[in-house]
Order: C-alpha cells, then sequence, then structure tokens
C-alpha cells in the first residue's frame, strides 16, 4: 500500500491509499478519483512520508490540551445527560416528531447513524454530533 497527498485543481489537498502506483495511474485516467470539495477530477499526487515503526518503545506524554479538550468534553456530556431526555437508537425517529409535528420538547439526545444524521439535515432539521467521551478512559 502507497499513502499519497492529493491536489486538485481547486487548492484542496487530501490523502489517499494506493495499493500500487499504478494503481493510481489507472483510476486517474478513469477519472474516478475526484476531489472530496469540488468533486473535480484534476488531481495531481504527491508521496507522503513513509509512516516506519520504531523497534524502540517510546514514552509519550498525553498533550495539555488533549485532556482540556477532554475535560470540556466531560463537562458537555454531564449537562446533557442533565437537561436532555435520552431516546436511544429512536433519535431520528423523535427529532422527526418534534419538528413536524411541532412538539414542544426540551431537547433530546441519542444515537443515529450517519446516514440517519445526513437524512435528518437534509429534511431541515437541526441535529448536531459529539464524540461521546467515557470519563474512565486515560
Amino acid at each position: 500500500m502507497i499513502k499519497y497527498n492529493l491536489t486538485c485543481e481547486c487548492g484542496e489537498t487530501f490523502e489517499s491509499w494506493f495499493s500500487t502506483s499504478n494503481e493510481f495511474d489507472k483510476l486517474r485516467r478513469k477519472r474516478l478519483i475526484t476531489c472530496v470539495v469540488c468533486n473535480s477530477t484534476s488531481i495531481k499526487k504527491s508521496i507522503m512520508a513513509p509512516n516506519v515503526s520504531s523497534t524502540t518503545k517510546k514514552n509519550y506524554k498525553i498533550d495539555k490540551n488533549a485532556k482540556d479538550v477532554k475535560k470540556k468534553l466531560v463537562e458537555f456530556k454531564k449537562f446533557v445527560e442533565k437537561n436532555f431526555k435520552y431516546v436511544g437508537d429512536r433519535f431520528a425517529e423523535e427529532a422527526r416528531n418534534i419538528h413536524y409535528d411541532k412538539k414542544k420538547s426540551k431537547g433530546i439526545y441519542g444515537k443515529a447513524t450517519s446516514k440517519q444524521t445526513a437524512e435528518l439535515i437534509d429534511e431541515g432539521i437541526e441535529v448536531s454530533t459529539m464524540p461521546w467521551v467515557d470519563e474512565t478512559e486515560n
């Protein structure tokens, strides 16, 4: 496998994996590689530095910013759990009921697939997603 930085004519840069360099060339000729932003097929590649694993074990310190972000996410989770109704896997259904039936609700939270979330947004229903961090994780 080989990882390339891809650049579109619109200036957007993104990355993708290919089985070989020839695979990239074949897909590009068939116009099967498109920009993630503008959908253009005018894509150029540049090789990325290899990710070589080391045999020595290194101790990595958790970045203070990562700890701060996790703390804020835990605080937000507690706020949501205290102030909103948990509807579990019925989130999409309940959100539609509130939106279309104009029901009053103190707010809900639950689980939805990315497809369900996209459908709700397409219907004009305001939803947000957030990482649901576990407080016990390091």
